[in-house]
């Protein structure tokens, strides 16, 4: 009998145990779920929101729908402090005004990035982007002088040459009817980056279907689209059902780019120091790549392969994608108001007169209007449109309380178009920028390269280069936009980009002296 009853009790014991085992590892996130639930259960919603798979049945599968969708919440929720929406398991309070933002980004608790970064590690593993905690306060310290103006201000040879190619290629297209002007503006802007932050030149403006611009938006695309769909966020489904195999492939061409660059410029570290030593007093630019193979770490232990690869790949994406979009954008804008593009080019008339001299640093201080300009093309299109923030304690915003661990987002795109600082939010008006208009305005209500201490740090050198690449296509051409605003539907992934580019017609100017 005895016998008898431990054959039965093996299996009872083995199901048991896995119930307990089950119980175990589920009760904690369970826990921490249903707690969030209630927690945030006032805070106004979509009504679409289902246990545990959230909101995510009702979230267009197209990324420029998407985008629309969540803008028109804003719009739906105008007269809300904020609104809540959850992906899968995860809540988010989705902030678009001063107020609110001001209390997440000013912060300095609120540093961490939201869970929906963690699909960006494979790409840009944990370098200053993606990166939280002590391991990110010492990348930003250890990167901050790298930025430096004085370095920036020896990238300026590197934008004019580029811009010059640039100009060169529009020359063909000038006066031949309208074209789309995206792809020719990237890869500037990405022959810019190569150049500045590995010191190589890969000449992508002659190579129009470069494979790793092709692979970041790919790349930007897969993201993207797994952030939003929760089902296939765990790996072994994504590999099995999603789109697991893609995404590895275009990683690997990704990463097989920049980590060849790393090594051979590693390899050639010496040699470029010797050079250096030898030239008679002249000082040969360094690219970003060779500050971040010098330098060193609080205990004076130089950054690994792995750690450089992060920041290079980092570099490479928002340094070239974030300015490639926003330049596209104001020759839109540009070439839609005439009134403002002439402004531009009086300006430019008062700095360089008839000279078809390179753009140089004195030259950039003083193209005031032509910031104005920027600054207003990035307010209307931010080349980030969102993104978020974990939170690191409970935080109290206009009376409702958010439990730890939730995220935040901030929709930058409805963040700029506040009526209260921007009257008439969709015109564009680059004096709103003027010192005498800025006066007053809460300085979270833009917001285009984030704010406090998680800003930017590569802001500096985007609006010189757009300064460079855009007075220096304004010099040469006049710019007519083909496409009405309506027509643009911008799709706002990782990056804001038009869905079918920016199409604009050019007409030469006069010929400039040399």
């Amino acid at each position: 009998m005895a016998v008898l009853l431990g054959s039965y009790s093996l299996p009872f014991l083995g199901a048991s145990i896995f119930i307990a085992a089950l119980i175990y590892i589920t009760y904690k996130p369970l826990s921490s779920y249903l707690h969030k639930w209630f927690e945030m259960k006032r805070i106004p919603g979509t009504g679409f929101s289902y246990p545990f798979i959230g909101d995510a049945l009702i979230f267009k599968p197209n990324a420029g729908e998407f985008f629309n969708q969540i803008v028109d919440f804003t719009y739906q929720f105008r007269d809300a402090p904020l609104f809540k929406i959850w992906v899968g398991p995860i809540p988010f309070v989705v902030l678009f005004h001063a107020e609110t933002v001001e209390k997440i980004l000013s912060n300095p608790v609120h540093l961490d990035k939201a869970f929906a970064y963690t699909f960006l590690h494979p790409w840009l593993g944990t370098g200053l982007l993606t990166s939280t905690g002590q391991k990110w306060r010492q990348r930003r310290k250890i990167l901050t002088p790298t930025f430096h103006f004085s370095i920036l201000t020896d990238f300026l040879q590197v934008m004019n040459e580029q811009a010059e190619i640039l100009v060169e290629k529009l020359e063909k297209k000038a006066g031949k009817g309208s074209f789309n002007c995206f792809s020719d503006i990237t890869l500037c802007a990405l022959d810019i980056i190569c150049e500045t932050a590995m010191g190589r030149k890969i000449y992508a403006q002659s190579d129009s279907e470069s494979e790793y611009v092709k692979c970041v938006y790919r790349m930007s695309d897969i993201v993207s689209h797994r952030q939003r769909t929760p089902w296939f966020w765990p790996d072994f489904i994504y590999y099995y059902f999603g789109e697991g195999k893609k995404h590895d492939q275009t990683l690997k061409i990704l990463h097989s780019f920049t980590y060849k660059v790393i090594r051979e410029r590693s390899e050639n570290m010496s040699y470029i120091e010797s050079d250096n030593d030898s030239d008679h007093g002249k000082r040969k630019r360094q690219a970003f790549l060779d500050m971040l193979l010098k330098t060193t770490d609080e205990d004076g232990n130089k950054l690994s392969h792995q750690d450089i690869q992060e920041e290079v790949d980092t570099f490479m994406f928002e340094g070239h994608d974030t300015t490639a979009a926003s330049m596209n954008w104001v020759l839109h804008l540009l070439g839609s108001h005439p009134e403002v593009q002439q402004k531009v080019q009086q300006e430019l008339q008062e700095v360089f007169g008839t000279s078809g001299r390179p753009i140089n640093t004195e030259d950039l201080k003083k193209l005031k209007y032509m910031e104005c300009v920027i600054k207003e093309g990035l307010r209307l299109f931010p080349s980030v449109p969102f993104f978020a923030r974990s939170l690191c304690e409970v935080c109290n915003l206009n009376g409702f309380k958010i439990p730890k661990g939730a995220n935040a987002i901030i929709i930058t795109y409805s963040l700029h178009r506040d009526p209260r600082y921007f009257p008439e939010p969709e015109e564009f008006r680059p004096e709103r920028f003027f010192p005498e208009n800025s006066a007053g305005r809460p300085p979270y209500a833009y917001v285009p390269f984030s704010a406090g201490l998680r800003n930017c740090i590569g802001q500096r050198f985007a609006l010189m280069e757009e300064k460079v690449v855009l007075a220096s296509i304004l010099r040469n051409f006049n710019v007519e936009a083909c496409q009405k605003r309506d027509d643009l539907r911008p799709v706002g992934e990782l990056i804001l980009r038009p869905e079918k580019g920016i199409w604009i017609k050019l007409e030469k100017r006069e010929p400039l002296a040399s």
